[in-house]
C-alpha cells in the first residue's frame, strides 16, 4: 500500500474559483508525486471544471475517502445528504445559499473523515462567508467551523510561506492571529494576556514541527510607535509585553511588542521566523504584499492537518480560465509536510 499521505481536498465555494484551482492543481505531476487525493465535493461540478479547463482527467465517483487507483483520474466523494442534490445548478460568480451549505457539509465530512483516522490531512478551497451566512450558518469562516468540529478552544490561524519563496529564513515565514474575522472595533476587548500567550506558542510549536528548532518569534504591537510609551494606548504595557514574558519563561525565544510596520519588514527579510499579529488585516495585508499566491493558510492547535490557499473565492474571474493554482499546489505541498513531520515524531 502506498505511505504517500491521503489527502482530503473539498472544494469550497463552487460559483468561485475552487474547483478551478482545485482540478488544475491534481493535474500537476507535483501534487501527483506527494500525495494521494480525493476531493470532497460534486462530481458533476469537477468534471464540468476538468472539461473547460481542457485537461486530460476523468473523474471517479467513490464511497468514502479513497483515492483513485488509476492514474489521470480523480476521486471524487459527496456525503449522501439530500440538501447538496443540486449544487451543481449553482451559478457563477454570485452568493447562492445551495453553496454555501455544501461548502460547510463538505468541510465537516472532510473534517470528520480526518478526526477518524481515515486521511492525513484536509486541504480546502475557499468559501464565501457570505454565502455561509445565507444558508442560515453563523460562522466568521473555515478556521471556526474547524475548531468547533474539533473541539479546540485554543487555536488560531496562520499565513504560512514555506521556504524556498526568498520570504522569511530557512523555514519559511509563518504569521499568526491573535484575534480573526471580527471588526476591527472589537478587537482591543477580545485581546487579553492569555490569548496572545497562547498564540506565542502555537507559532513556536507549528514552527518547530517544520523544523524550525529554536524559533525566532516577533510579537507585534497593536498600537502605531507600540504605544509610544502610552500616548496612544497602553495595551503595549498591560497585555502584549507581559504574554511575551510569560512565552519567555517557558523557552520560547520571543521579541515585542515591536512597532507592526518594523517587525513585518524585518520578519520578511529573515531576521524572525515567526510572527504573532493583533488581528487580521495587521498580518495579512503585508504578507499578500509579499507574496500573495505563495502564502499558505494553516489552522494551528487543531488535533488534524489542514492548509488552504489564502486567496479567496474569486467570483470576478470563476469559470473564466484565469485562476492560478499556485496557492492550491502550496497548499498540498505544505499539507504533505505536515503530515510528513507528524509521522516521523510519532
Amino acid at each position: 500500500m502506498s505511505r504517500l499521505p491521503l489527502l482530503a481536498i473539498t472544494l469550497g465555494d463552487v460559483a468561485g474559483i475552487g474547483p478551478e484551482v482545485t482540478v488544475r492543481a491534481l493535474a500537476d505531476p507535483r501534487v501527483r508525486g506527494l500525495c494521494r487525493a480525493a476531493i470532497v465535493g460534486n462530481a458533476e461540478v469537477v468534471r464540468r471544471e476538468i472539461k473547460r479547463s481542457g485537461l486530460p482527467l476523468d473523474v471517479i465517483e467513490v464511497e468514502g475517502m479513497r483515492p483513485a487507483e488509476r492514474e489521470n483520474a480523480i476521486a471524487c466523494w459527496s456525503p449522501p445528504d439530500i440538501r447538496l442534490h443540486n449544487v451543481a445548478s449553482v451559478p457563477l460568480g454570485a452568493v447562492d445559499a445551495r453553496a454555501g451549505l455544501a461548502a460547510y457539509l463538505w468541510l465537516v465530512a472532510a473534517t470528520r473523515a480526518a478526526l477518524a483516522g481515515q486521511v492525513d490531512a484536509v486541504v480546502t478551497a475557499p468559501l464565501h462567508k457570505v454565502a455561509l451566512k445565507a444558508a442560515g450558518l453563523d460562522y466568521p469562516g473555515h478556521t471556526e467551523i474547524l475548531a468547533e468540529e474539533c473541539g479546540v478552544r485554543d487555536y488560531a490561524m496562520m499565513l504560512f510561506v514555506p521556504p524556498g519563496r526568498r520570504i522569511g529564513g530557512p523555514h519559511g515565514l509563518g504569521v499568526a492571529h491573535v484575534t480573526l474575522h471580527t471588526s476591527i472595533t472589537s478587537v482591543p476587548g477580545l485581546l487579553s494576556r492569555e490569548k496572545v500567550r497562547e498564540t506565542i506558542l502555537l507559532v513556536d510549536s507549528f514552527l518547530k514541527q517544520v523544523g524550525c528548532a529554536a524559533p525566532r518569534i516577533g510579537v507585534c504591537a497593536l498600537n502605531p510607535h507600540a504605544g509610544e510609551e502610552g500616548r496612544f494606548g497602553d495595551e503595549e504595557s498591560t497585555l502584549i509585553a507581559p504574554a511575551v514574558a510569560d512565552s519567555r519563561i517557558v523557552g520560547v525565544k520571543a521579541d515585542g511588542p515591536i512597532p507592526a510596520d518594523a517587525l513585518m519588514r524585518r520578519a520578511v527579510a529573515g531576521e524572525f521566523d515567526g510572527v504573532a499579529a493583533m488581528y487580521h488585516d495587521q498580518g495579512h495585508i503585508a504578507l499578500k504584499l509579499v507574496t500573495f499566491n505563495q502564502a499558505v493558510n494553516v489552522t494551528l492547535g487543531l488535533p488534524i492537518v489542514r492548509t488552504s490557499p489564502s486567496h479567496g473565492t474569486a467570483f470576478d474571474i470563476a469559470g473564466q480560465g484565469q485562476a492560478d493554482p499556485a496557492g492550491m499546489v502550496a497548499a498540498v505541498e505544505t499539507a504533505v509536510r505536515l503530515v510528513e513531520t507528524r509521522r516521523r515524531s510519532s
